[in-house]
């Protein structure tokens, strides 16, 4: 078995965070990781897309982190973006947003779906997210940058929706949601924190490796793809 492939798919650069694109990456390169998610959010977009880094082993994959409280208008901003992005995000925040966003099966993952006393999900929406293959983010951020009750909150929340995606087995992503370089961990810290949070070592590992992978193959198939359902076979790919 090879040397697994670490990726983080939720770090914003300017103007939503405050390094470049450039400073991410070669940081993120340097931990260990073989890619990042640009996922700046929907509403601190820069006014033209930023060239990406390309660098022998190591991927910037376009992403966005959207941002609405308006079910209707968020589903207008996943048309808008979903071919665009390799990785297509939700903020969450209510439970219509998350409703919502684990409906639609046109979105990757939903990340802070935990709102006043409530975790964000329940055994519906949960399966909706196993049905509509929408992975659910957990952000080490947060946990970073929290001290006494709001800790203990995010990890009761955090505990209370790994319970439920194991339940329905709903798949998991494990990001930074890095706001700077400073934010950023290497794939090694992540995954310990992580099990500290409560996350199997197994649970953790495909988090950052192979969900990742998964999306980016499912968004991003093969030559012969023409459109779901339809694909071009060369010679010798009948037998």
């Amino acid at each position: 078995m090879g040397k697994p492939k670490f990726y983080d798919f939720c770090v914003h650069a300017v103007p939503d965070g405050e390094n470049t694109v450039d400073q991410l990456s070669a940081l993120a390169r340097h931990l260990g990781y073989s890619g990042i998610a640009l996922a700046n959010h929907s509403d601190k977009l820069p006014q033209s897309q930023p060239v990406l880094p390309s660098t022998n082993g190591f991927e910037v994959f376009r992403g966005i982190e959207l941002v609405e409280e308006n079910p209707s208008k968020l589903h207008g901003l996943i048309g808008k973006f979903r071919k665009s992005v390799d990785v297509l995000i939700v903020h969450g925040g209510s439970e219509n947003v998350n409703r919502a966003a684990l409906e639609n099966p046109r979105v990757d993952v939903l990340n802070h779906p935990a709102f006043a006393k409530s975790s964000g999900l329940n055994q519906v929406l949960a399966k909706a997210a196993a049905e509509n293959d929408v992975a659910i983010g957990l952000t080490i951020r947060p946990l970073l940058h929290s001290r006494g009750p709001r800790r203990v909150r995010l990890l009761s929340d955090l505990r209370a929706n790994l319970e439920l995606a194991r339940k329905y087995d709903v798949s998991l992503v494990l990001s930074s949601g890095a706001m700077s370089c400073f934010d950023l961990r290497s794939p090694m810290e992540t995954l310990a924190l992580a099990e500290v949070c409560g996350l199997e070592e197994e649970e953790a590992l495909e988090a950052i490796t192979v969900v990742p992978e998964g999306i980016i193959s499912r968004n991003r198939p093969g030559p012969g793809y023409v459109r779901e359902g339809i694909e071009v076979l060369e010679e010798g790919d009948y037998c």
